[in-house]
């Protein structure tokens, strides 16, 4: 599964998306109403919150939209989803520090909130470098969000209806094979390559990505499993459809693991 975080949140904004047709007349039920979720409490909060959505890729234009989101509308029930669509742009901005401020603040909202969990895991682990005095408490509690995201997804029903249960097993396996990655990046700053060499692995075999295997083999020829990493680059690039980028990465490790 090649789908992004976007994709969560698309779920997420279809829901109030469908409200625009809350005034229609009721049809009769056929089936229990789903969980409620948020729901704009006027015309003008709908357009704010589809304007934010509509701006995803633009980054700058998410940000304003999600600041007017909440300043207009202070009791608004998307405060949640504002805050985590801005971390993300600030993220995409290349503003670490930003993002992880707000999307601490998502979480505070709603600690259940499986992406704000690995979205958090991920800067915190992308921000911890080898020699950092504070490096274990940090990595630490990026482990700690990074399971918290695999176990809330775990039993999160559908978002909205109309995605079929297999493309919502496959986003749920995504989230499960970033959290893998997630921790599998941090024991590579720990220099534990056996261990982040499982992680990368398992990742992959939730969501058979390039980068993944890429890592994986990284991770195998600086642990000393030459013949390993040999044989995952090999399988790597045969992938005629494979990337420039992660050629480049697939060739470095081969050639590293050939040398030794």
């Amino acid at each position: 599964m090649k789908k992004s975080i976007v994709t969560g949140i698309l779920a997420l904004v279809a829901g109030a998306s469908c409200l625009m047709a809350q005034a229609a007349p009721k049809q009769p039920a056929a089936a229990p109403a789903a969980p409620k979720g948020p729901a704009p409490k006027s015309q003008a909060e709908l357009t704010a919150i589809q304007t934010m959505y509509q701006a995803q890729g633009k980054p700058d234009e998410v940000i304003k939209a999600a600041d007017e989101l909440m300043t207009k509308f202070a009791d608004t029930e998307f405060k949640e989803l504002a805050l985590y669509m801005e971390a993300e742009a600030y993220q995409q901005k290349g503003d670490a520090t930003k993002a992880q401020v707000l999307t601490e603040q998502a979480l505070a909202i709603n600690p259940k909130s499986f992406q704000a969990n690995i979205l958090l895991a991920e800067l915190i682990t992308k921000g911890t470098r080898e020699l950092d005095l504070d490096r274990e408490e940090k990595l630490g509690r990026a482990e700690k969000y990074a399971k918290a995201a695999m176990d809330y997804v775990k039993d999160t029903p559908k978002p909205n209806p109309q995605i079929t249960d297999d493309q919502w097993n496959e986003f749920k396996k995504g989230i499960v094979a970033r959290a893998h990655d997630t921790i599998g990046m941090g024991n590579l700053t720990r220099k534990k390559y056996d261990v982040a060499a499982a992680e990368f692995k398992v990742a992959a075999e939730n969501d058979p990505q390039p980068a993944y295997y890429v890592k994986e083999a990284s991770a195998l020829q600086n642990g000393g499993k030459n013949d390993e990493a040999i044989a995952l680059c090999d399988k790597v690039l045969a992938d005629v459809t494979l990337d420039p980028a992660h050629q480049d990465s697939g060739h470095t490790d081969q050639t590293a693991a050939t040398k030794k």
